[in-house]
């Protein structure tokens, strides 16, 4: 399957946003549209966080793992996820840069890379595309809301 990426520019300063990123225990407030019952374990944020979760997806649910494998301050952080008996392997990478040249302005791209999927998913794969795209778009909307209106809230 083809790569997803999308992107967004949160009015927030890079630090900021890679700090809140990095904790992997903020990271259900944005995605709870399409995964629920997130449990953590390992460190809160950092190489070897881990976020066990049930996927919200048509027609069923199942439950898939979520490890960080890579960070690079203000720069990146990788994550591996497994699922369907970990015979479905994706790789999520946030990636994030200064928008403007006054650093007050983020712009983040998520990538996700399907590295090994079950038969039958890899046959359905223009529609699982679609679907994660779509959940995707919405994940970064949210993260963008969430980030402005916590600094928003912070300067009343």
């Amino acid at each position: 399957m083809k790569p997803i990426s999308v992107s967004t520019t949160i009015d927030r300063p890079r630090a900021e946003v890679y700090a809140h990123l990095d904790v992997l225990g903020n990271h259900p407030s944005f995605l709870d549209h399409f995964m629920a019952d997130a449990v953590l374990s390992g460190p809160p944020s950092g190489i070897g966080a881990h976020l066990r979760f049930r996927v919200l997806s048509p027609g069923r649910t199942e439950w898939m793992e979520s490890t960080v494998m890579a960070t690079e301050p203000d720069v990146s952080i990788t994550e591996q996820t497994l699922g369907a008996g970990g015979k479905r392997r994706m790789r999520g990478t946030y990636r994030l840069a200064d928008a403007h040249a006054d650093g007050r302005a983020t712009r983040v791209t998520f990538e996700l890379v399907t590295e090994s999927a079950p038969a039958l998913e890899r046959l359905l794969a223009p529609l699982t595309r679609s679907w994660l795209a779509k959940q995707n778009v919405r994940a970064m909307a949210r993260l963008k809301e969430q980030l402005e209106s916590e600094s928003a809230a912070a300067a009343a």
